[in-house]
């Protein structure tokens, strides 16, 4: 495996392999609703950039997503609890608005099932530092939602990410790829992302029945998703960890 990581913006041919069937199975076909997400992905090539695509051969076998926004400013002084839908307002805002950025998230690192467990995904995440610090930020920043939290979902992630190997390194696989390579857990971003829909639609994700009151277990979903079925809805909020990556632009 021959693998070149680079930018959209030095590749934009490849785009159109970054979408489509093949990446269907990449995630919960619940995480493909979370409506913030229209404002980053409904038009990448303003971030294309800031937008890492990897190749093995000719074929596109991983993808990574990032986001510029300002930080620290007067009207931001901490990590949001928000996480990765709070970063994407920000940063979607930002643009709009002309605001010099000053540091980066980290949005996303997909890779085609075929290709995991290669260590893909460390080499993904050592591009998307160099990547950052070579566009002249010092901060990384990453609402990392970590790998094997769903086996866990009744465990509050404050508890999750005190979980830690006899190496000092966090038991949770996609966690200790950040830490190996400099990231530091920061906080948990508590509501970093929120999706909500009637009970069909739920239905129609999950193939679950959706049919009672109160917290349902969902197979990749890092936490119970909320259901109300008198109001014909469900509410899923997903907590992930803020983790920082120090770089030297």
């Amino acid at each position: 495996m021959a693998v070149v990581v680079t930018t959209v913006a030095e590749r934009p041919h490849l785009r159109e392999q970054m979408g489509g069937p093949r990446w269907d199975d990449a995630w919960p076909e619940f995480m493909d609703h979370d409506p913030v997400a229209d404002l980053y992905y409904s038009d990448t090539t303003r971030w294309a950039k800031h937008i890492l695509v990897a190749t093995d051969g000719d074929e596109v076998i991983a993808k990574g997503y990032t986001i510029p926004f300002a930080f620290p400013t007067e009207q931001r002084q901490t990590l949001p609890d928000g996480g990765w839908d709070t970063v994407i307002r920000w940063g979607s805002s930002d643009y709009q608005l002309g605001v010099a950025p000053t540091a980066c998230s980290a949005l996303e690192i997909t890779i085609l099932p075929s290709y995991r467990g290669t260590g893909l995904s460390k080499t993904m995440v050592a591009a998307m530092r160099d990547m950052v610090a070579g566009l002249g930020f010092s901060d990384l920043y990453a609402p990392v939602r970590p790998s094997q939290k769903s086996r866990e979902p009744d465990m509050p992630m404050s508890e999750y990410v005190d979980l830690w190997r006899d190496d000092g390194l966090p038991v949770d696989p996609w966690l200790r790829v950040h830490a190996r390579l400099g990231g530091e857990i920061v906080a948990v971003c508590p509501t970093a992302m929120t999706i909500t829909g009637t009970l069909a639609q739920w239905r129609a994700w999950t193939g679950l029945p959706f049919d009672q009151s109160g917290p349902v277990v969902v197979p990749g979903a890092l936490v119970p998703v909320h259901v109300d079925v008198p109001n014909d809805h469900a509410v899923y909020v997903e907590p992930n960890v803020w983790m920082r990556h120090r770089l030297t632009p």
